[in-house]
């Protein structure tokens, strides 16, 4: 269960010193900024850069952040502030870096001893333990160092109030809702089309393509073990030859040096609802087909819910991200979640995915009640994803919750003006249950899917040409709309 730790007190031990011995550092003993007060600052950044990072921070809140997360400092390392990748040469100064944050450490904490806990094996990031205000000052001058951040810092005060803005249609739910009629009609064999796959010719668009032959991954809270129809049954009907795989990098833990792996199942409802939404099977169940219902499918259960928070979570999804990344098989990656603000693992494991020529549709963002003033969240505002929002059925005008802004590509049409306000049918956690969901992460999703038909249909192209394709196929294109991108997708456009 995510929980963020309370901060633990300052203790100040009082004693005297010859000239000969080593003084502690004495501005450690200054108070530890509350999680309020670095929240303001993380705020201010945001709305007035577009982004906060924590190396441009100064000492004393960088320190303070890291009182209220174990005292976990990710740090990113390179031979220069652009080289992610891990070499022969950043071996080196991974060592070296390591080295000189221990001597440091040694120098003001009773336990010797190395302090890593994690050492990536694909990007140059490593996480330590740091308890002092020197070894923050030393590394943020170091030019080998490419970012550092308190790992496990979590914005929200405590795990009632997480929970409580991760809840809802766009968030955690374990709810099953019936479908009124007008929402979906019935195609053959006896599948249930939502009303927004007609609003971009989705339907029309499965006499060229329906993703056979692609793998799509959905990085999210993992897939229900209780809905049959995307597990034993994922082929069914005109649904066939085609797998679905389930991985976990999520660890289920306080303790950010716990390896406790929370396995691969769905224990929040989003990850499920998504992967229904790109890749359901078409069978004559009555149930909603996704988009690509002949895809191949890879979930990953690499976070709790749709924030991106906690240190496991971060560690989860830039795990998932590199493992995607090494398989050549996975053309399209859908990220319905996101952060406030840049995370620097992830930020580089969505280069290194990037670098191996995936493609990468993430959530623009979708408002909680900590996040209504933010524009588009990360990581949909890096030029290496494309960024993916709501509107409403049959206008430009962003759903209800729905984040917009300059890094927006695409929009889909996933909340009805009938009078209803209903959201896009989906199959929910429970086996042969329905439910509707909404917000920019079933945009994502659904162009996750479309994204699959094309390069079923284009099999040989690259990421750009599938990417230039359906940006063709947009209602904006070709000048792109300061918020909304090039616009709703014409599936059947895309894939002629």
């Amino acid at each position: 269960m995510k929980k963020t730790m309370l901060s633990l007190a300052v203790v100040i031990t009082m004693f005297s010193c010859s000239k000969n011995e080593e003084i502690p550092v004495q501005e450690e003993q200054a108070e530890v900024l509350s999680r309020k007060e670095i929240n303001a600052k993380i705020k201010e950044s945001v709305e007035t850069t577009g982004d906060f990072r924590w190396s441009n921070s100064d000492v004393h809140t960088i320190w303070s952040a890291l009182k209220h997360g174990n005292d976990i400092l990710t740090i990113g390392y390179g031979i220069s502030k652009t080289e992610f990748k891990r070499s022969a040469e950043s071996e080196n100064v991974k060592d070296e870096l390591i080295s000189l944050v221990n001597n440091i450490e040694e120098k003001h904490t009773a336990s010797k001893g190395t302090k890593e806990l994690h050492i990536d094996e694909v990007i140059n990031v490593i996480d330590m333990k740091v308890t002092s205000k020197e070894t923050i000052e030393t590394l943020l001058k170091d030019p080998r160092v490419r970012y550092i951040e308190p790992g496990d810092y979590s914005v929200f005060e405590d795990t009632d109030e997480l929970q409580a803005r991760s809840e809802g249609k766009s968030g955690c739910g374990y709810s099953s809702s019936s479908l009124a009629s007008p929402d979906y009609r019935t195609v053959a064999p006896g599948a249930r089309v939502p009303w927004s796959f007609d609003a971009h010719n989705i339907p029309a668009a499965w006499d060229y393509s329906t993703g056979q032959g692609i793998t799509v991954a959905v990085v999210d809270t993992g897939l229900s073990s209780e809905q049959k129809w995307m597990n034993q049954y994922f082929n069914d009907g005109y649904s066939s030859g085609r797998t679905v795989q389930r991985y976990g990098t999520f660890v289920d833990s306080i303790w950010p040096w716990s390896d406790n792996y929370d396995g691969v199942n769905d224990k929040c409802g989003h990850g499920t609802s998504m992967a229904s939404v790109a890749t359901a099977p078409r069978n004559n169940d009555n149930l909603p087909v996704g988009v690509a219902y002949n895809a191949n499918l890879v979930t990953y259960r690499a976070v709790e819910n749709v924030v991106v928070d906690d240190y496991h979570e971060k560690q989860g999804v830039a795990d998932a991200l590199t493992s995607l990344g090494n398989r050549s098989d996975v053309r399209v990656i859908s990220m319905s979640i996101g952060s406030p603000f840049s995370i620097g693992k992830v930020e580089d494991a969505v280069k290194y995915a990037y670098s191996k020529g995936k493609m990468m549709i993430a959530a623009g963002g979708t408002s909680t009640s900590f996040t209504t003033w933010y524009g588009v969240i990360f990581p949909a505002w890096m030029s290496e994803t494309v960024a993916v929002t709501g509107v409403k059925e049959g206008q430009y005008d962003n759903c209800d919750v729905c984040h917009t802004g300059s890094e927006i590509e695409f929009t889909v049409q996933m909340q009805r003006t009938n009078g209803t306000d209903n959201k896009v049918p989906v199959l929910s956690y429970y086996d042969q249950a329905t439910d509707y969901v909404g917000g920019s992460s079933v945009a994502t999703a659904t162009t996750a899917g479309i994204a699959a038909l094309v390069w079923a249909k284009h099999p040989t192209w690259t990421r750009d040409q599938v990417l230039n394709k359906m940006r063709q196929s947009g209602d904006y294109y070709p000048n792109k709309h300061s918020e909304y991108g090039y616009g709703n997708i014409n599936a059947l456009e895309a894939v002629q």
